[in-house]
């Protein structure tokens, strides 16, 4: 594809942002830049701009940019189709390819694409170490880490890519084709970008609409959202269960191993006694990662060497510390009530839960019955505090505080010795924190100054 000379839009100057910038300018494009944020404020951009020597332009935030010839239009993650520069461009005709989209018109090495509303970055990260277990060299990123852009711009010494994608990104594709495409389930969520569940569902089936009979597509065949798509794809289907036997290909649960086979007939056992990483749902990923591991030809030693030794992802129900007999989770990646029910059925006593933040339009009306069955007492935090307590408030002892912080000691202050204290929010960090990973780190910071180590900073 040839980008010299053509004039492109980059909404957002956020990590991919800026690493699409990059790239295209690289290429000879005559690129323009804009963010609702001014580039004085945003370091990225500001580093960006000094750097490319003239061949970027900092836009205003406004529609009216696209009548500068504008050839293509690339947004950032999270900006949403209602963007009034979207709709601009669509009305235009202007064509518009996400982060992932843009680089795959580049990429010489096969693709491995996860997606769902729970569970991707867990799963991707188990196939990446599988990949590497079984002799691979492996590019893993995307939505996580390092945008995919960014490894399509570079020398692509990996034989494979495995890659997290959002519905955000699969929203503006056209031509991205894995040849292993995975599905692990759909609830909902991001219903302030998409609108609905169906739209969500739509964007999320994108990344098999390319695939053929040669691919192969690895599907959730107990979970409500993806169930039908076992029946409709090109690909061949591999299908997981954790609810008991498949008659032909997949993978399922059969007691304390997994059972996988991938031509309906040879079945493998990988036993699960010693995986580290609690949850039923993480046993579904694990059933798509080997699955994945098996398609690509690693060895079951591999890939049993591999799910053994893998302890999880940082704030996905991690182990955050214990103060005087009460232990602390921090599951501060949980931004959907699916994510919160998950994180409760690890447990198997009540826990004390920590939910709030910047509300995505949940339902969190759809906890009521895991929360009188698994929680002690529910302490609120953050803008949406009201909302979920008009939901699910009185079912159990319920708190109201303005921030984490506070939040976190009363929780403490509220618990028994053999407690524990799970911060699971169900909402996005925005209205306090950069990202999630911000604000599990500063739960994390706060734990630490109840232990009495240190004096956490910020919100």
């Amino acid at each position: 594809m040839e980008l010299g000379g053509r004039t492109i839009l980059v909404i957002g100057m956020g990590r991919t942002g800026t690493a699409v910038v990059d790239f295209l300018a690289r290429r000879g494009a005559r690129v323009l830049a804009t963010d609702e944020t001014p580039p004085e404020r945003l370091a990225g951009a500001r580093d960006l701009l000094s750097r490319r020597d003239g061949d970027v332009a900092w836009v205003p935030y406004e529609a009216s940019v696209l009548a500068a010839g504008v050839d293509l239009v690339v947004p950032s993650p999270g900006v949403p189709p209602r963007n009034p520069l979207l709709v601009a461009a669509a009305k235009q005709s202007i064509p518009i390819w996400s982060e992932i989209e843009l680089a795959f018109a580049f990429l010489k090495t096969p693709v491995i694409a996860v997606t769902g509303t729970n569970g991707k970055t867990t799963t991707t990260t188990l196939i990446g170490d599988i990949l590497a277990k079984g002799g691979k060299r492996v590019f893993v990123g995307g939505n996580i880490g390092n945008p995919l852009v960014e490894y399509a711009g570079g020398p692509q010494g990996a034989d494979l890519a495995v890659v997290e994608v959002s519905s955000f990104q699969l929203q503006w594709t056209r031509t991205f084709h894995p040849f292993v495409a995975v599905h692990l389930n759909l609830t909902a969520d991001h219903y302030d970008y998409h609108g609905s569940l169906a739209a969500y569902g739509a964007a999320k089936e994108k990344i098999f609409a390319n695939q053929t009979p040669r691919d192969f597509a690895v599907v959730n065949a107990d979970d409500a959202g993806t169930a039908p798509l076992v029946h409709r794809l090109s690909a061949v289907v591999i299908p997981f269960s954790s609810k008991g036997p498949l008659a032909g290909r997949g993978a399922y649960l059969e007691g304390e191993r997994i059972v996988l086979s991938l031509d309906g007939s040879v079945r493998e056992a990988y036993p699960t006694a010693r995986v580290r990483i609690p949850g039923r749902h993480n046993l579904e990923n694990i059933m798509a990662a080997v699955a994945v591991g098996r398609i690509c030809g690693c060895p079951p030693e591999a890939v049993l060497a591999a799910v053994e030794g893998f302890e999880g992802i940082p704030h996905r129900i991690e182990y955050a510390g214990r103060v005087r007999g009460v232990t602390f989770y921090d599951d501060s990646k949980g931004t959907n009530v699916d994510a919160v029910r998950r994180a409760l059925e690890t447990f198997p006593d009540p826990v004390i839960l920590l939910m709030g933040g910047r509300d995505k339009e949940g339902d969190f009306e759809g906890l009521r019955e895991d929360v009188k069955r698994r929680v002690k007492a529910l302490v609120l935090f953050g803008e949406a505090r009201g909302r979920i307590e008009s939901a699910l408030g009185g079912l159990v002892p319920t708190l109201s505080l303005p921030t984490l912080g506070e939040a976190v000691k009363r929780a403490f202050h509220e618990a028994a010795e053999g407690d524990t204290v799970l911060l699971s929010p169900g909402c996005a960090s925005f209205d306090a924190f950069r990202d999630y990973r911000a604000r599990g780190d500063y739960f994390k910071e706060v734990v630490r100054e109840l232990e009495g180590d240190v004096q956490p900073q910020g919100a």
